[in-house]
């Protein structure tokens, strides 16, 4: 029933694996920090081991568990929106929910139409946004795309590769998209001096960049040879286009932030912010690593 009990025991070894390198890094920054208040490393790392068990427990029972995390995913979303959109906040919510309503029923009843339909709903609302700026429009155009994102999530389930190797696909997306974030922190805290778009996000340099795109080379080249996902060139491939995607995720949504004037979403999670904070970079390497499977299975 719960497919990542039957896929052996490499799934369990990554898994151990990962929590012990967030181990290691807890126990490295408190030595660094020792007699130090903490500061955003420490926030950022203690943080992961609030996010990293909802995420565990969402893989150990797939396919279960992936929908309820993508539900949960899209109402604390709509609950970090709702203060910042201008308009009637309860029509704004009635919205969100009719729209994981249909989603849900066409995926259960129409489900060829449903990779039409998301992108459809995006570019309508983004041509709306482009022609009336504003923060409703904004808002809108940002739940629907992080509620296409959830929905590809569980439409991971339905691709053609059974459900052990599907479950393993999955894993990869989660890990490589975190630790492309983290990579991508760490290196422009450390070596950050080049700004790649400073009026949308200060902190975004070309030197955190490089960082998470090679990070997410060893990652992608290690985890997908150990799960036998790929062959090393496609494996290569979608470290390379999955980092920048996620690197595009985060600074669509910085510039999000930077239009509404807020910093965080929300303060759901101690030094990183609130869900959307978290999930930005997902937004676009969950769609783009299933269209590439999709496309080249």
């Amino acid at each position: 029933m719960f497919p990542f009990f039957d896929a052996g025991i490499r799934l369990a070894v990554a898994m151990s694996a990962l929590y012990g390198l967030l181990a290691a890094a807890s126990l490295s920054v408190r030595m660094a920090t020792r007699g130090r208040a903490p500061g955003m490393l420490s926030h950022q790392v203690n943080a992961w081991w609030r996010i990293f068990p909802i995420v565990t427990l969402a893989l150990l029972s797939y396919p279960l568990g992936v929908p309820l995390l993508a539900g949960l995913v899209y109402v604390l979303a709509v609950l970090e929106l709702t203060p910042h959109y201008p308009g009637n906040a309860k029509r704004f919510r009635v919205g969100a929910a009719a729209v994981a309503v249909v989603a849900m029923c066409l995926h259960r009843w129409l489900p060829v139409a449903v990779p039409f339909l998301w992108p459809t709903a995006i570019a309508v609302q983004f041509l709306q946004w482009r022609t009336r700026p504003g923060a409703a429009g904004m808002i809108r155009l940002l739940l629907l795309a992080t509620g296409a994102a959830m929905h590809v999530l569980v439409a991971f389930s339905m691709l053609p590769f059974g459900a052990r190797t599907n479950l393993a696909w999955l894993f990869y997306l989660f890990i490589l998209t975190a630790l492309n974030d983290i990579g991508q922190f760490v290196a422009g805290k450390l070596f950050g001096q080049h700004k790649i778009a400073p009026t949308v996000s200060p902190n975004k340099t070309w030197q955190g960049l490089a960082g998470g795109i090679v990070v997410s080379q060893c990652v992608s080249l290690a985890l997908g040879t150990y799960l036998s996902l790929a062959g090393p060139v496609t494996l290569a491939v979608y470290g390379l286009l999955l980092s920048v995607a996620g690197f595009a995720g985060d600074l669509m949504f910085s510039k999000a932030k930077r239009s509404l004037s807020i910093k965080d979403f929300s303060q759901l999670i101690p030094g990183h912010g609130g869900i959307l904070d978290r999930v930005d970079s997902l937004v676009l390497t969950a769609p783009l690593l299933y269209c590439l499977l999709r496309s080249f299975p």
